[in-house]
């Protein structure tokens, strides 16, 4: 398995199984599997609704006919003949662990929609596989092993609940976390890292940011929604204040995204999570940085350490902003602030 994606071959064609399925039914059962599973010329699975309209019956109608012949192909002596087609794709589930998400399965097989719909049929078809429908913690997954899909259903819950909103976790840290909480519902698991990460995606609570950190789906560091976001995640990575422009230059480097460097500036300035540390420097909150002018680090250092020598000052603010220490100097002079007493150290006047 590759580092990313899924891969998956087939030894036979998708569109040639249909046809011979297909073929036991009468028109209108072999029409309205073709429209409700997307197996004609077209991609598009057409809704209950949508075929019920074109043949003036009901909805409900519509299903039964869809139930009883998918029921008569089960039945009919092609799908026995052709039994060497499930087996072939339960070997490939199970090669995944027995649970697979739906889209990145069928993808993995193909990347034309109309077959992968093909293998959407065979599944619908087979009694090994059993489809686990989306809801608001997962996507559509299908499965041959039930255990395991619990198991993995579990760990996600688990590792999704651990998260805080603005947390970041690399992948490898997240997938270690991942392969011990499904061990904690099923000991006898082993997945490595790739099935692991595979079974990531199939959570709708977690997932990557384009830098590959793991984080809650909703939280601005994982679904970047605009310059600030952005701004965010590559002074994160770089882990040291930059100036606006770099952080411009590196936006549409790293992300293809257009970063005006004027508008960059301004994000930066209106985000609590930016702090100006410098000459068009920013650094990130969460690092340490106080807001606020030299004057005002100044004032908060004394207000937190008590009177302290300049050179001690100096010091300090130097840890909070690249400026000149002539600048620090200058702002200690102001009388209104700060009072220099008797022996030499200064305090908040």
């Amino acid at each position: 398995m590759s580092k990313d994606k899924l891969t998956a071959k087939i030894s036979f064609n998708p569109k040639k199984i249909s046809k011979a399925l297909l073929s036991v039914l009468n028109d209108r059962g072999r029409d309205i599997l073709k429209k409700r599973y997307g197996l004609g010329t077209a991609p598009e699975c057409m809704t209950l609704e949508a075929i019920g309209q074109e043949y003036h019956i009901t909805r409900e109608r519509v299903r039964q006919i869809e139930n009883f012949s998918l029921g008569q192909i089960r039945k009919s002596k092609v799908f026995k003949e052709i039994g060497e087609v499930w087996n072939e794709l339960r070997i490939l589930v199970e090669k995944y662990g027995g649970v697979v998400h739906e889209r990145e399965f069928f993808k993995s097989i193909s990347s034309d929609k109309t077959s992968q719909n093909h293998i959407h049929f065979f599944l619908v078809l087979g009694d090994d596989f059993t489809k686990v429908k989306e809801d608001d913690d997962f996507h559509h997954t299908w499965v041959v092993d039930h255990e395991m899909n619990e198991a993995v259903r579990k760990a996600l819950h688990a590792v999704h609940a651990d998260l805080k909103d603005d947390d970041l976790v690399s992948e490898a840290d997240m997938i270690v976390r991942f392969i011990a909480k499904i061990k904690e519902h099923k000991s006898d698991a082993a997945p490595d890292e790739h099935l692991a990460r595979h079974w990531l995606t199939l959570s709708k609570k977690i997932g990557p940011n384009p830098l590959g950190e793991w984080g809650m789906s909703h939280s601005p560091n994982i679904k970047a929604r605009g310059i600030r976001d952005y701004a965010y995640l590559i002074l994160r990575k770089h882990g040291s204040p930059m100036h606006f422009r770099e952080v411009a230059k590196e936006i549409a480097k790293t992300f293809g995204k257009s970063a005006h460097v004027a508008t960059c500036h301004n994000e930066l300035i209106k985000d609590s999570r930016f702090v100006l540390v410098g000459r068009g420097l920013y650094a990130l909150t969460e690092w340490g940085y106080n807001k606020g002018t030299v004057k005002d680090i100044i004032h908060a250092i004394l207000e937190k350490h008590g009177s302290l020598s300049r050179q001690d000052i100096i010091a300090k603010v130097l840890k909070e902003r690249y400026v000149k220490e002539n600048t620090i100097i200058v702002n200690l002079q102001n009388a209104r602030l700060f009072k220099k007493e008797q022996d030499h150290k200064y305090a908040i006047a």
